[in-house]
């Protein structure tokens, strides 16, 4: 009989296998209901966390596996410290990602103008690059619903990613940003807002996108090196003082509406209070001193456009100056010269695109005699939408806007204080969100001019002449959210009286996507609809995000919550940081360069991909690193068969037996430590520290502590069952170690020989591993056993012998201390050596050396 037939237990597979388990265990945990939220809990045994909703209007990318899966390291330690752990999954499913896929996947366009046609169809089959440029006109309604249904499926996908990479989210609980809940979520807490002044509506310059047409917010800019020019233009001042500007935006000429210089200016000190007038189209314009001019950039003397960047805005609103606006929301010229300004000149810039009205300009100066000199290039930033590809423009346009501290000293230092309340992980993010918020211009621009969004939820009255009334708006009674304004009537107004004078008209535009996912503790917790959960759940323990998003996501959860509730939305903040490509570059799709992770779960197995992003720590940068997945999935491969090999030498059966031998106690002893460096690590939100220690110890475990005890544990009597005593206990406890970073590997060990799941079961404790150690174990005997057992297998080695070759003699020279220790462990170190004779001599040498005689 061999030692493997008289050995093999029941529960144990005769080849134990990495492949397939993710599906097993995928359909087991929710056919269980494993991972279950348990709402008849107190909050004191609740663990909340605020997921990060992705969005689903594209891939998932090696980014999400990374930073998701710390998130649900997280999960599943609180779940086995015996809290029920709140973690639901949510989908941000509106906005303009969504819109733009929609088009680009079937060819559309959407123009409110057009009635709805309920019998209207998408084509079947893909569209042609000419369609995507000429694409089909459809009503709101109809491209609502494209979205919609595209929507659907791209959260199939991504749910069943999440599933394969083992995130351990109550899928019941699951939530989108477009969904019903949350539209009225979203509108109940604007309506709010807006009754307690914190909401308001202005006419005002604002930052626009061209190509998507619509408003967009502080938070959403990035500055982009672009290719320029500098222009000098020749104005004229008093007594026909020649008067020389720089500046990249000629075509702004005509919206001219001051000069500016530094008050220590001296070269321009006698001008202030002057009046000047503009090259080409010979506008007076006033001269004025103001700090924000910076005397070495340019000539010092700088034009005042409305609007051409942000300083112009500035300077607009603080010097109360004319507004001469030129440019249209869809970035071309305004067909009519603005006010004062000569229309024969204008006339050739009318209705031509920004970069058509620059090279017409210039043409007109040079031939006037007012283009000093040829162009200079440079490259210089540009504010771009973070998600459009043009430049954007500043066009006056009546948006609304939520108080954020922006204009509001008190109420900015009011979240700068919930900012130090938050316990950041890691700390030093907490100095990003402070110079975001220490930084804000203005207010939280909230409106969008796009469609597929939740509906800003007011009317306003008509007046006799049609004109709407804005300083009145109508708004719906909270039972009756959500509403749709396009497509719902005016609380008291029939449909009738839709764009009517004495009637009404609905606001058209969407609210910003983040003032919907800023709500997602609200939405998901059951805020107003769920008391119940609510209290529960709400102010949650953690919110897990990138640190890209602080100032967008995070920022504005914390304003809504302060708004609304008075408290922070949550305790901690942990911060997970970006992917990098093998070049250590960030990974973009623009670069050409980002990973998708489906093909590496199938090949590699889940549990490696996890180890993978596991070793990342929060708030750091990762590189994808095909050989660490490779790896994890050694690691996970070496799990399966070390603990077949335990339990096939009865370690299952002799789980919660003392273990009486110096080298099994001095292994638990280790272990102990390991127990609670992990969970002191786990705490911190450090699962990479975790994992390393675990790690570590496991190595330590297989390749010394195995090959030293299992022919004891092979035989009988006190020393064997010592032996099986121990690596049950060990088993034990580094399953449930490494639960939280290996899901699936460690749940199908455990099916072998436990009952329930190892992820329900409770997380080890020091006092756990102690209680199964006999008197005291010493550490130390451990280390000198290894130490020991790989000299005597180096020897083996060098001489090309087979690691079962017999050893006649073996000297341990080294200090009287430690080979006193070693005569503890002197018959193990024997057995898994091999070695006939053990000679002690004391304090030949100040370290270790086993000396092999062959």
């Amino acid at each position: 009989m061999t030692d493997t037939e008289r050995t093999a237990h029941a529960g144990v597979p005769d080849r134990p296998s990495l492949d397939g388990i993710e599906d097993t265990w995928a359909r087991r945990w929710q056919e269980e209901g494993t991972y279950a939220f348990d709402r008849s809990k107190e909050r004191s045994d609740v663990y909340a966390i605020d997921t990060p909703p992705p969005t689903v209007s594209g891939e998932l990318h090696m980014g999400h596996v990374f930073s998701y899966t710390h998130t649900d390291t997280v999960a599943r330690f609180q779940r086995m410290r015996g809290r029920t752990v709140f973690y639901p999954m949510g989908w941000d499913d509106n906005g303009l990602p969504t819109e733009r896929r929609v088009q680009n996947v079937y060819g559309v366009r959407c123009d409110p103008e057009l009635p709805y046609d309920p019998v209207w169809r998408p084509p079947a089959t893909p569209v042609t690059d000419e369609a995507r440029k000429n694409p089909t006109p459809i009503s709101r309604r109809n491209f609502i619903e494209l979205c919609e249904r595209l929507t659907v499926a791209d959260e199939q996908v991504f749910e069943t990613l999440w599933r394969r990479l083992g995130l351990s989210v109550d899928w019941s609980l699951t939530y989108t940003t477009i969904g019903r809940v949350a539209r009225a979520t979203s509108q109940r807490a604007f309506l709010r807002n807006v009754a307690r002044g914190e909401a308001y509506q202005a006419e005002a310059p604002t930052l626009w996108d061209v190509g998507f047409g619509t408003a967009v917010a502080q938070a959403e800019l990035e500055d982009r090196e672009r290719p320029g020019a500098y222009h000098r233009l020749r104005f004229t001042g008093a007594g026909g003082r020649e008067l020389l500007i720089d500046t990249t935006r000629p075509e702004l000429l005509p919206a001219c509406v001051a000069l500016v210089h530094h008050p220590d200016d001296e070269r321009y000190a006698d001008l202030a209070g002057t009046m000047a007038r503009s090259a080409l189209f010979g506008v007076e314009v006033p001269v004025y001193a103001h700090p924000l001019a910076d005397p070495s950039k340019g000539t010092g003397l700088v034009m005042v456009c409305t609007f051409g960047d942000l300083n112009d805005v500035t300077w607009w609103r603080e010097l109360r100056l004319a507004t001469r606006v030129v440019i249209g929301r869809d970035g071309r010229l305004l067909p009519e010269a603005p006010a004062g300004v000569p229309a024969e000149p204008y006339a050739a810039l009318a209705g031509q695109t920004v970069n058509g009205a620059r090279r017409e300009i210039v043409g007109m100066l040079a031939d006037a005699g007012d283009l000093i000199g040829e162009p200079r290039p440079i490259t210089h930033p540009v504010k771009f939408y973070e998600r459009g590809d043009r430049p954007l423009e500043i066009v006056s346009t009546r948006q609304w806007y939520l108080g954020n501290g922006g204009r509001d000293q008190g109420l900015r230092e009011e979240l700068l204080a919930r900012g130090r309340e938050l316990r950041w992980v890691p700390e030093y993010m907490r100095h990003r969100y402070e110079h975001w918020v220490g930084g804000l211009t203005g207010d939280w621009l909230v409106s969008r001019q796009r469609y597929f969004g939740v509906p800003v939820p007011v009317w306003y009255r008509l007046d006799d002449a049609g004109e709407p009334d804005w300083s009145q708006p109508l708004t719906p009674d909270e039972s009756a959210l959500p509403v749709d304004p396009s497509t719902d009537p005016a609380p008291g107004y029939d449909e009738s009286q839709r764009g009517r004078p004495g009637g009404f008209v609905g606001d058209p535009d969407v609210l910003d996507t983040w003032a919907t996912s800023s709500l997602s503790p609200q939405i998901v917790g059951g805020w107003e609809t769920d008391p119940d959960l609510y209290r529960r759940v709400f102010p949650m323990d953690l919110r897990p995000q990138g640190h890209d998003i602080i100032r967008t996501w995070l920022f504005s959860t914390i304003v809504r919550s302060h708004l609304e509730h008075g408290v922070l939305p949550w305790r901690d903040a942990e911060l997970s940081g970006w992917i990098l490509d093998p070049d250590r570059k960030k990974m973009s799709k623009s670069k050409g360069n980002v990973v998708t992770p489906l093909a590496l779960l199938e090949q590699h197995g889940s549990d490696a991909v996890r180890y993978w992003a596991a070793s990342g720590k929060p708030g750091m940068d990762l590189a994808y690193d095909p050989a660490q997945i490779k790896i994890g999935r050694r690691l996970a491969t070496k799990l399966l068969n070390a603990s077949k090999f335990a339990l096939n030498l009865g370690a299952g059966e002799a789980l919660r037996a003392p273990a009486t031998e110096p080298l099994d106690r001095a292994m638990l002893a280790e272990l102990s430590t390991v127990v609670a460096a992990a969970t002191t690590a786990f705490e911190g939100y450090d699962h990479t520290a975790a994992l390393q220690a675990t790690e570590a110890f496991f190595w330590r475990f297989c390749d010394d502590y195995i090959e030293l005890v299992k022919e004891r544990a092979y035989g009988s009597g006190a020393g064997a069952d010592s032996a099986r005593a121990a690596l049950a206990t060990a088993l034990s406890v580094q399953l449930r170690l490494f639960a939280p970073v290996l899901p699936f590997v460690t749940e199908e060990v455990w099916s072998w020989w436990r009952y329930g799941s190892v992820h329900r079961a409770p997380w080890p404790t020091t006092y756990e591993v102690g209680r199964a150690i006999e008197g005291e174990g010493d550490p130390e005997l451990l280390r000198i056993a290894g130490d020991a057992l790989s000299q005597v297998r180096r020897a083996k080695s060098e001489r090309k012998l087979s690691m079962r070759a017999e050893v006649p003699l073996a000297e341990a020279l080294g200090p009287a201390a430690q080979l006193e220790k070693l005569t503890l462990i002197s018959d193990d170190l024997r057995a898994a050596g091999r070695i006939g004779k053990l000679d002690l001599l004391p304090d030949r040498t100040t370290e270790l050396v086993i000396a092999s005689a062959f």
